[in-house]
């Protein structure tokens, strides 16, 4: 084959929380928006104890480089033009000298930092953090895993070379040149998001110095693949690695969720829902994140940990011992279709039903760890069906309550959702309801990866544009009609779920009498 005919690929790289999956796209007029091919590896997500959530980072690395050799091994003779990486954000790992780990990989799910969280919430300097970093003062953020460090390990925060985050030890993996850029560091709460540096009085307050944190690179830059590395998957040495960005704002691009108006949410076992802006913003609410995606475009919006994964817990609660069902364990599992067919069955509302859907230690847009989940409005009539529906529509409503708050951004017109549980009928319908929004619901599962893959693209000048980047690698996503489904709700059924946001306060409201009273204040006025 000649070089004018030689194909060309670029890989994203998409480094998660449980698993490393790198993907190839082709570059070229007859692109059908179809991977090349794909690598995947899986690693674990360690709990050493209670509200911890490490991993190795040896573990973590290798997955890296043995997923971009899988990668690399099913393209033939096609030409990488450049890998591109995403990585998870808000992670922070102690470096020595020599680039050596001196600590697990402490991810965002780690909420060992909650007390200093709730400590710096409750100061008036809470506000000018998050107005000046973009980050909302939490146990995810790693300026108050940094605290923790420093309160609770002082020597090993005096001893550490330097504070990395997931991105810097995989970009040190990769080429070996130690440097995060300019998305992950914007989800750290050390970054002043206006000046595109660290914020000195920040870095302060996390108990460490300066130098210990790595150069802040754009998220365009990039640096040549390692010889080592280059050997070990079948690259060729110096093959341009572009930093990239966080997964979050990754996403967005890798669903075309760019123009103003179009907000992106991503929904599996968590989810996130975001909106791109021109420009850092500071949300006076303290509701909603801002995070890089490049110098110029940027990401609003905020995350959320209960997601698909409350179906999960439904499912272990309210269906393993129904008659006739085998319990998980068993074989055939219980499944999440079989738990969403009895909410199905219940009409939208859940006939007062609500669910808090905090199981896990939450995120946005309250921001408070400590917060738990309940049901209110709970009656004799309510079924298993029930509670599994108010689970589904709970985290709708969180939601949209984060789509309040983007609609004050911008008024949101549409939303692009990608992620597990838009392969249900169910969970289709109720969040198109919920949000009042057109749903399209994109045809690719690449996400992050395919974001990166753009990026990389846009980087190495094969694109001028973030949105000529995404249709050259995915023709026809940034076009409705390039999507399998697009789901309008009902407006019976839009008016149903904002009568029951607003029952739902009402009954939060009616519950401060029985507080009082099981708080043994029985003079309360009732």
């Amino acid at each position: 084959m000649s070089g004018v005919d030689r194909r060309e690929v670029v890989i994203g790289i998409d480094v998660g929380t449980t698993a490393a999956k790198v993907v190839a796209f082709e570059v070229g007029p007859a692109v059908r928006g179809e991977p090349v091919s794909r690598g995947i590896r899986e690693y674990p997500l360690i709990r050493p104890q209670s509200g911890w959530r490490v991993q190795d980072p040896g573990d973590v690395t290798a997955g890296v480089v043995a997923a971009l050799r899988d990668c690399v091994a099913g393209i033939g003779d096609a030409e990488v033009l450049a890998l591109s990486v995403s990585t998870a954000m808000h992670a922070v790992i102690a470096l020595d000298e020599q680039g050596q780990p001196l600590t697990p990989i402490v991810t965002w799910a780690d909420a060992r930092a909650r007390d200093v969280a709730r400590e710096l919430r409750a100061t008036p300097l809470a506000a000018r953090l998050q107005a000046s970093s973009g980050t909302p003062v939490h146990s995810m953020a790693p300026l108050t895993k940094l605290r923790w460090f420093a309160r609770h390990e002082p020597d090993l925060t005096a001893r550490a070379a330097s504070w990395a985050d997931l991105k810097a030890l995989v970009l040190h993996a990769l080429t070996g040149r130690l440097a995060t850029e300019l998305s992950c560091a914007s989800g750290s709460g050390l970054l002043d998001i206006a000046a595109r540096a660290w914020d000195p009085e920040a870095v302060d307050l996390a108990g460490i110095r300066l130098e210990q944190l790595p150069p802040i690179l754009a998220t365009t830059a990039a640096l040549p693949l390692a010889e080592t590395v280059a050997a070990q998957v079948g690259l060729a040495p110096g093959t341009p690695v572009v930093v990239g960005a966080g997964d979050g704002p990754l996403g967005n691009l890798g669903t075309g969720a760019l123009q103003p108006g179009v907000a992106g949410l991503s929904l599996g076992t968590s989810g996130a829902l975001r909106l791109v802006v021109d420009g850092p913003y500071a949300d006076p609410s303290g509701r909603l994140f801002c995070y890089a995606l490049t110098d110029e475009r940027w990401v609003v919006g905020t995350p959320i940990s209960n997601g698909g994964a409350v179906v999960r817990w439904a499912r272990d609660v309210f269906v393993a011992d129904r008659p006739g069902v085998p319990p998980p364990e068993a074989a055939p599992a219980v499944t999440d279709a079989d738990v969403l067919a009895l909410a199905a069955a219940v009409a939208p509302g859940s006939e007062g039903l609500v669910m808090l859907p905090f199981l896990l230690a939450e995120r946005g847009p309250l921001w408070d760890a400590d917060v738990r989940a309940a049901f209110l409005g709970i009656r004799q009539h309510h079924t298993r069906g029930h509670f599994i529906r108010a689970a589904v529509e709970g985290v709708a409503f969180q939601l949209a309550t984060i789509l309040d708050g983007l609609d004050e951004v911008t008024p949101v017109t549409s939303i692009r959702g990608t992620g597990g549980v838009f392969r249900s009928d169910l969970w289709r319908e109720i969040l198109a309801a919920v949000l009042g929004r057109p749903l399209v619901v994109t045809a690719g599962a690449e996400g992050s990866a395919l974001g990166a893959a753009a990026l990389g693209l846009l980087a190495v000048g094969r694109a001028t544009t973030l949105e000529q980047a995404v249709e050259t690698l995915s023709p026809g996503l940034l076009d409705e009609a390039g999507h399998h489904a697009r789901i309008v709700a009902a407006e019976a059924d839009s008016a149903a779920y904002r009568a029951a946001r607003v029952s739902a306060k009402g009954r939060l409201e009616d519950l401060r009498a029985s507080a009082d009273l099981l708080a043994g204040q029985t003079g309360a006025t009732p």
